[in-house]
């Protein structure tokens, strides 16, 4: 019988492969996303002290839920950005988490691009 391949797991082989080259500093740090099907999430992280220092979801009360889910992506990008503005970052590694740079990933990257992150 021919198994299905398990996708998260091999997303999270292809995120461990791209995460060998990656890493956050204090001075730019690590943008991470991770997309579920109902929501997404974003995090600005230093690695090398290991904390979070700015995060947004759409689980939060300034992204409504009535959008679409590549609109609310675009809002938390900007809100990601913004409480990253807030901590005086504007450089970061871009870290799209194994998901291809496609859809929301691409909603959310540039959504923070325009809003002042630079990567």
């Amino acid at each position: 019988m021919i198994s299905k391949p398990d996708k998260n797991k091999v997303r999270k082989k292809r995120h461990k492969r791209i995460r060998r080259n990656l890493s956050g500093t204090a001075e730019c740090p690590r943008l991470n996303i991770f997309r579920s099907n109902k929501n997404i999430y974003a995090q600005v992280i230093d690695d090398v002290e290991g904390v979070t220092l700015a995060s947004a979801s759409t689980l939060d009360s300034e992204v409504s839920n009535s959008e679409s889910k590549t609109e609310q992506a675009a809002l938390v990008g900007e809100l990601v950005a913004k409480r990253a503005k807030e901590h005086d970052i504007e450089q970061v590694v871009f870290d799209r988490g194994g998901y291809k740079y496609h859809g929301r990933v691409q909603a959310l990257a540039d959504a923070a691009r325009e809003n002042g992150l630079d990567f």
